[in-house]
């Protein structure tokens, strides 16, 4: 009985923990100076349990994240088995869902970078979501090198650019989905087919 009170109160402090880091991350106007400390405080937890359980800062903002991916698996899973669309809408939804988590987490996704995670070949999603896409593009005739391709539309979102867009250059999150549905359409060429239009969210 003792050890299934262990476990459940360490399943109930990793949620509380997740849950401060991501509220933390989310409301400071300067993410990188999130510390440890300040995470186990609101936490409620000591700092030596988020060593224990999470090895160091990058494995807990990496934690965060993860916990945060599924409704963007889930979106990214519907635009990519969606039926009938075109190789250009699938891309273009694969890309906006995208772009839509990172607007929506930069602060989150600055942090991550400032940890030593700023690699997104490292990533274990990376290799699925390209994958995802060339695919789509390798539909497409009028697109010339997938693979490559697939690799250069994935750095166009990446997140140091979407905070760099958003919070120095104050391009909006609806002018900044409709510039990566132009680049989209430059990408597929100047086709017959109508111009891709991102979803609403």
């Amino acid at each position: 009985m003792a050890q299934r009170t262990e476990r459940a109160d360490a399943v109930r402090n990793r949620e509380a923990v997740l849950a401060a880091a991501d509220a933390l991350f989310a409301a400071s106007s300067s993410p990188h100076s999130v510390s440890m400390d300040n995470i186990a405080a609101a936490a409620g937890v000591g700092k030596g349990t988020l060593f224990r359980r999470f090895g160091d800062r990058a494995g807990l903002i990496g934690a965060v994240i993860t916990s945060r991916l599924e409704p963007l698996q889930q979106a990214a899973r519907e635009a990519r088995d969606s039926a009938g669309s075109s190789p250009r809408q699938r891309v273009l939804d694969l890309l906006d869902a995208a772009l839509r988590f990172k607007m929506e987490n930069r602060n989150l996704m600055s942090a991550a970078e400032d940890a030593g995670l700023s690699s997104p070949y490292q990533a274990e999603h990376y290799g699925w979501w390209h994958e995802t896409l060339r695919a789509a593009l390798d539909q497409a005739p009028e697109v010339r090198a997938p693979d490559f391709t697939a690799h250069a539309l994935l750095a166009a979102i990446r997140a140091d650019l979407v905070a760099h867009l958003i919070d120095d250059q104050e391009m909006t999150p609806e002018d900044l989905r409709s510039s990566l549905a132009a680049h989209v359409d430059n990408v597929f060429g100047n086709s017959s087919d109508p111009r891709g239009t991102p979803k609403k969210p």
